[in-house]
């Protein structure tokens, strides 16, 4: 996969402060604030920075974690997984593998089939209620 390959000046000028600060900086929006984390529409989540397809609302579901929560991604290889020890904790860290964008974190305290949770910030998605999910 090519990576979008931008500067710091043309990402803070496309993105929200917000979105900026955490997908560039990798930053984490306050639980339950963000757009995403109650909503149910039907569509795809791409990421905010990119565009990149990176999950479904057929995966989404309700962790009571106050962020949004899917137990699988579109694709395995639309992201990317490393270790992350800030904050004295030990988590997976979850960027989108087109542009290295921050997401998120992976915990392995989900639902079935996969009993995965990536726990992702609503500023760095986008969702597109155009795109069926089962399209994607």
């Amino acid at each position: 996969m090519d990576k979008a390959h931008k500067t710091e000046a043309q990402w803070r000028q496309e993105l929200t402060s917000e979105q900026f600060a955490v997908a560039r900086e990798g930053k984490t929006e306050r639980p339950f604030s963000g757009a995403y984390y109650a909503c149910h529409q039907s569509g795809t989540y791409r990421c905010v920075c990119c565009g990149a397809l990176l999950f479904t609302s057929r995966t989404k579901y309700d962790s009571g974690s106050g962020w949004p929560s899917f137990w699988a991604p579109v694709d395995a290889d639309r992201l990317t997984i490393r270790e992350d020890r800030s904050m004295g904790m030990h988590r997976e860290e979850v960027l989108c593998a087109a542009c290295d964008a921050h997401l998120g974190h992976v915990f392995p305290d989900g639902p079935p089939p996969t009993q995965l949770r990536y726990c992702i910030n609503s500023a760095a998605l986008r969702l597109d209620e155009q795109a069926p999910p089962e399209e994607a």
